[in-house]
């Protein structure tokens, strides 16, 4: 699956003073995105210790979760496809699971399996081409989460071509890691902002919530509004900023692995508050690709979660979305 970057941005909160804990800002390059931390924390010695084992769990994620890095536990997997049965450690076999849940929950949208069509339609190439229907055929013979054999602690992809691509969730998820390291440092106010897939973990000093800028389809890199944020995930879906143009005809960069092809049902965006980033970015990608009425009503239906689809006419928002939302 081809994942927009959400389209979130934060609004700097201002330096506390008085007898206020003053934010803390950390900013680093990982999971291809800049990542970013503030937090309250009086102790300098526990605000270190909680840096290092953020970055230090960011880190050992990537080295075993991303694709692009050959010696990970995944790329192990993948380039086994067609051949052989690999051994997987507890951990990756939760992954996996965790793999086959969201597939069911997204009803397909999100799929692991769905590389060989990312690889396909190549959005960066100097010279885009579209694909050929026989091209695109052939490479959805490739995807399908139920193709996946699994025994315990073992994984085998069965076609040759066949490759697991974590990309399209795993930046929520460790979001949400590391806001729960956070927690467990003892931090009462943090905001977690892997390229603006974000989760709030309580308010920051003197404020009653964090205001998050959501960006402006029409205009982006500017904020259109903002969201209030206390305990909630937050991630965003859009097409409006990567695609091709071809004679005439633009594609968007979110294919719906269903089709093989990208979506094109006039959503522009899709932004979601749920009770984890992992939460809110498996909905907005999954409400974009189903368009503005099937979408609308898989959030209203989602239990805790609230979400604003911008088409390209229209403005459309769950009955709560309104609560989030300063003006």
């Amino acid at each position: 699956m081809i994942l927009s970057p959400a389209a979130a941005r934060v609004t700097p909160a201002p330096v506390a003073t008085g007898a206020e804990q003053p934010l803390r800002t950390v900013v680093w390059r990982a999971l291809g995105t800049d990542c970013s931390l503030q937090f309250a924390c009086a102790e300098d010695a526990r605000a270190e210790a909680f840096v290092r084992a953020a970055q230090a769990w960011v880190e050992r994620f990537e080295a075993r979760y991303s694709r692009f890095r050959p010696e990970s536990a995944l790329s192990r997997i993948n380039a086994a496809a067609g051949r052989d049965w690999v051994e997987v450690d507890a951990e990756m076999d939760q992954m996996l699971t965790l793999c086959g849940s969201v597939h069911f929950m997204t009803q397909g949208i999100l799929d692991v399996t769905a590389l060989p069509l990312l690889r396909l339609w190549r959005f960066s190439d100097p010279a885009p081409r579209v694909p050929t229907r026989e091209e695109v055929a052939a490479a959805q013979r490739l995807v399908g989460w139920n193709k996946v054999r699994r025994e315990p602690c073992r994984v085998q992809l069965p076609l040759a071509g066949m490759a697991l691509d974590f990309g399209g969730w795993g930046k929520e998820f460790a979001v949400d890691a590391v806001a729960q390291l956070g927690i467990e440092h003892g931090l009462a106010a943090l905001l977690v902002d892997f390229g603006h897939d974000i989760r709030a973990v309580g308010q920051p000093p003197g404020r009653p919530a964090w205001h998050v800028g959501l960006e402006d389809p029409a205009a982006p890199g500017s904020a259109r509004g903002s969201v209030a944020a206390v305990n909630v995930g937050i991630a965003s879906s859009g097409d409006y900023q990567r695609g091709i143009t071809i004679d005439g005809r633009r594609f968007g960069h979110i294919i719906d692995p269903r089709t093989g092809w990208p979506v094109a049902n006039g959503c522009v965006q899709v932004t979601i508050v749920a009770p984890s980033c992992l939460q809110a970015g498996l909905l907005s990608t999954s409400a974009f690709v189903l368009g503005a009425e099937a979408g609308l009503r898989l959030i209203g239906e989602t239990y805790g979660t609230e979400g604003r689809i911008l088409t390209q006419r229209a403005r459309h928002q769950s009955r709560g979305f309104y609560r989030y939302e300063v003006t």
